[in-house]
């Protein structure tokens, strides 16, 4: 594990009523797509020891093979999957004792698979054959372990990392962070004092991050400087209306709409980039017994889309038709 490099922290508060924004007005008034989500396969049942099975972090390789993390595994069983999607078939690729995996994604620059650890606030990394298990980064970042949800990686092999710490607590306590690991593994803080970030991906050109605030239900927009290691502004973007659901993991195809995935409702919400709620998928009125839609990948190059969905009944891949061409950012995290 490389040296812990400590900078200064941006401290980047947002307040739900931000300069400009409406929630009563957020979600506007114009005509919404509303598309059902097609059953491809299920991919795990509920575990006896955990007590259920929550599928996460959906990402391609280069072949087309469809990597997925489950959080609830218990030691011994599957921690990370391999689905072959024409197929319908899912195949074993790495477990450990401890590990609760939360996010995958592939790095731009080595082609590992990179993995968070929630329960071990580590970011690990495997050969995309299971072998070769190594750490980038564990212990404390400005003397606070993180718990680590997802990711995402600028063009440099750099990660992004939705530190969701209070996510138990009620929404005006805001000890989450973002946290950025370059890819030698230093550690800085981006920015704190907020409510508990989840979802987190770039934009289309990756000038700035979408983070999902679980505590907040609301997508806000964080602007990075050049050198992608300081925010040079943040304001919330769209505020959702999730009910008692709230949000969880993001996505951005090449157009830079943002899909948002949801704790505890089985639909994900499709935004422009200026806010306008274009699409909601759901699932199908006779569908599984199933509650959370956690996350989705779009094939880069196609707009062959792919959700993870989890509930009483199991964990399952649902698919949909993106509404624009998948890229890095709506690959995994």
């Amino acid at each position: 594990m490389k040296r812990l490099l400590i900078t200064c922290t941006l401290l980047v508060p947002l307040v739900a009523g931000g300069c400009g924004a409406d929630p009563a007005h957020a979600e506007k008034d114009r005509e919404t797509e509303h598309q059902i989500a097609d059953e491809l396969m299920q991919v795990t049942e509920p575990h006896a020891l955990s007590g259920g099975t929550l599928l996460e972090g959906p990402v391609f390789d280069e072949d087309g093979r469809l990597f997925l993390v489950d959080v609830m595994a218990p030691s011994g069983e599957p921690k990370v999957l391999r689905v072959d999607v024409e197929e319908q078939t899912a195949e074993p690729v790495y477990t450990d004792e401890t590990s609760a995996f939360t996010s995958a994604q592939i790095s731009p620059v080595d082609g590992r698979l990179y993995l968070t650890d929630f329960v071990g606030g580590a970011v690990k990394s495997i050969a995309l054959d299971g072998t070769d298990p190594r750490t980038l980064f564990a212990g404390e970042i400005e003397g606070a372990t993180m718990l680590p949800d997802d990711i995402a990686f600028d063009p440099e092999g750099n990660l992004y990392i939705t530190d969701t710490r209070g996510m138990d607590g009620p929404g005006w306590e805001t000890p989450g962070r973002i946290i950025r690991v370059s890819a030698e593994g230093d550690a800085i803080v981006l920015a704190a004092d907020l409510p508990s970030p989840n979802g987190i991906s770039f934009d289309e050109d990756h000038s700035g991050l979408w983070i999902a605030q679980y505590n907040a239900n609301r997508i806000d927009y964080f602007a990075l400087d050049e050198t992608r290691t300081g925010v040079a502004a943040a304001y919330p973007g769209m505020y959702v209306d999730g009910g008692k659901a709230r949000v969880d993991s993001t996505a951005v195809d090449a157009e830079g709409n943002v899909y948002q995935g949801f704790h505890g409702k089985p639909e994900i919400h499709v935004y422009s980039p200026d806010g306008d709620l274009l699409a909601v998928i759901a699932l199908p009125e006779d569908a599984p017994d199933l509650d959370t839609a956690t996350n989705v990948a779009i094939e880069p190059g196609t707009t062959e889309g792919v959700v993870t969905v989890s509930g009483p009944d199991g964990g399952y891949l649902y698919t949909f038709e993106a509404l624009a061409e998948g890229t890095r950012q709506s690959n995994g995290g």
